[in-house]
């Protein structure tokens, strides 16, 4: 197969009219009437949603523009797709390839704090030999991966892009990491299998029971305490059934109120039931990003592509076989392993860590670049 791709550079440039636009609307936000208790059990509450309006009106966007364009970024077309990623080598020239995948609702700016920890690893405690060349992709329809172009980007299409996009950059063995919606982009090249594949590192593996009585057995304390989670979000992920379902509508109001697309933005503030340690500022840079970017459309369809593909596919679930490695917060969802070895029989790797959640990479970067690190050094 022919893997060469055109590379063009790219530098994000929002103008200084957007970002007046931006203020303007956030100076005309009309909040709604709040709950008889303004508190996260029903959604975003109005207290905080004053607090980080306040700190959005005083954002210092030309830095946060200025940081994102000191890293090499380029655009690339595949299968008729512009997709954005951050291209950094490490100065060790045999640096292992990675490739990040992000979450939902974010975008490649999640790992900005993970760059100089994977790519200068002796800065950070770490190993020479441990260093990699990160590649950073907005998944289509996600942050500078606009427009989308086409239907049909489930995880699995665009798992196969991102090896299409490694192998046009050169690069013939690599391994990946994601969490979220990135991690399920993650297994699906472990179930994709490319030759040269490395190996996963995922922050979930989104594995539940299969109805047989003897998984339940296997179970230990804390793989209920799992489950009494997992039954938690169900609970709370209406934007599940709203992604999956009517998209283009939910995305008319993300894509004309800024406080709207950060109120829909919750789980970076919320997930783990208010447990989230994502600071302020870095929320309000993903919003940005994909405020400015228009992105709510794309992101809100990828939920309705997958969930189209889960009701067509038939027969047994796929079994990963390609080495895999968790790493397990204790706010995050909670991987029980006996399902998840189950639908991936080659995990190698499985960690826990106290503190830390969903969004380890903004949360625990040093931790996660850690275990980054020591899953791949496992594989050499």
């Amino acid at each position: 197969m022919n893997t060469a791709l055109d590379i063009r550079p790219f530098s994000v440039s929002v103008s200084h009219a957007e970002v007046a636009d931006l203020r303007e609307r956030l100076s005309r936000t009309r909040l709604p009437l709040a709950a008889p208790v303004d508190d996260w059990d029903a959604g975003t509450p109005n207290h905080y949603l004053r607090e980080a309006i306040a700190a959005w009106q005083e954002f210092d966007w030309s830095a946060a523009q200025e940081r994102l364009n000191a890293h090499p970024q380029f655009t690339t077309e595949i299968d008729g797709q512009t997709i954005h990623f951050l291209h950094i080598r490490s100065q060790h020239e045999d640096a292992t390839p990675l490739l990040l995948a992000h979450t939902y609702p974010g975008s490649a700016v999640d790992y900005l704090d993970l760059i100089d920890r994977l790519t200068d690893p002796e800065a950070h405690g770490g190993r020479a030999e441990d260093a990699f060349h990160l590649v950073i992709p907005d998944a289509p329809g996600y942050g500078f991966s606009q427009p989308l172009a086409s239907a049909g980007w489930t995880v699995g299409k665009v798992a196969a892009a991102y090896d299409r996009l490694m192998r046009g950059l050169g690069y013939e063995r690599y391994g990946v990491h994601g969490s979220d919606n990135g991690a399920m982009v993650a297994r699906e090249l472990g179930l994709l299998a490319p030759e040269g594949l490395l190996g996963l590192h995922v922050l979930q593996l989104f594995s539940f029971p299969s109805g047989d009585p003897a998984e339940f057995e296997k179970l230990e304390p804390q793989d209920y305490a799992g489950l009494e989670h997992m039954q938690w979000f169900q609970s709370v992920g209406g934007y599940n059934a709203m992604n999956s379902s009517r998209p283009q509508t939910v995305a008319v109001g993300l894509s004309d109120s800024p406080v709207g697309l950060l109120a829909y933005s919750e789980l970076f503030a919320s997930f783990g039931n208010g447990t989230s340690l994502v600071p302020l500022d870095r929320i309000l840079l993903e919003v940005s990003v994909n405020w400015f970017a228009n992105a709510a459309s794309g992101m809100s369809r990828s939920y309705l592509e997958n969930a189209r593909a889960d009701a067509a596919a038939e027969g047994e679930p796929r079994v990963n076989h390609a080495p895999t490695g968790v790493a397990v917060f204790a706010d995050d969802f909670q991987t029980i392993r006996v399902f998840a070895e189950r639908d991936n029989d080659n995990i190698v790797h499985w960690s826990r860590f106290d503190e830390g959640g969903h969004y380890a990479a903004l949360e625990r970067p040093d931790e996660l670049a850690g275990d980054i690190r020591a899953f791949f050094a496992g594989l050499r």
